[in-house]
């Protein structure tokens, strides 16, 4: 499962601060989801447009281990995560929001945005959430991916003991 970040695992903001440094939020529940899906053995990377540290450690603290940051052209990115990973589209899912998302949402065999992903994105996406970008839409997608698969049950058991 491929996750853009900006508008997807953060509510979409650019906080700036007074050296120009960027703030990013990001939502530990969607945190939560992602290491719920490498639990249930379902790789997990991330795509993003921007590059920064902050995307890095996030990636690290979940256990992303394929990160492509500063990526112009998405489609670019999946082919290689694919090669290197020798699965095909149609075996993979990812989440975005807006158009630099495209030419990897009409690829894969789910796509997926959040709520509030643009217009275009949402008209060619197989799934939406209810909740919005940063707001819980990774998780609710998580949440989906693993009832889907019926492997929600065995994990909030585990949780539970």
């Amino acid at each position: 499962m491929v996750f853009d970040v900006d508008g997807v695992l953060t509510d979409g903001g650019l906080r700036y601060g007074p050296a120009g440094e960027t703030f990013k939020t990001f939502d530990s529940l969607d945190g939560h989801g992602l290491k719920l899906l490498a639990e249930a053995g379902i790789v997990t990377a991330i795509i993003t447009g921007r590059k920064s540290d902050i995307i890095a450690k996030r990636a690290a603290d979940l256990g992303v281990a394929h990160v492509y940051q500063g990526v112009h052209d998405k489609r670019v990115a999946f082919e290689d995560l694919c090669n290197k990973l020798s699965v095909s589209a149609q075996a993979c899912g990812h989440i975005g929001d807006d158009w630099p998302d495209l030419p990897v949402l009409t690829r894969v065999g789910f796509a997926a945005c959040p709520a509030n992903a643009h217009v275009e994105v949402q008209s060619r996406c197989h799934w939406i959430a209810s909740a919005r970008g940063g707001n819980g839409a990774a998780r609710e997608l998580c949440d989906f991916i693993l009832h889907a698969q019926g492997r929600y049950d065995a994990l909030l058991a585990a949780a539970l003991a």
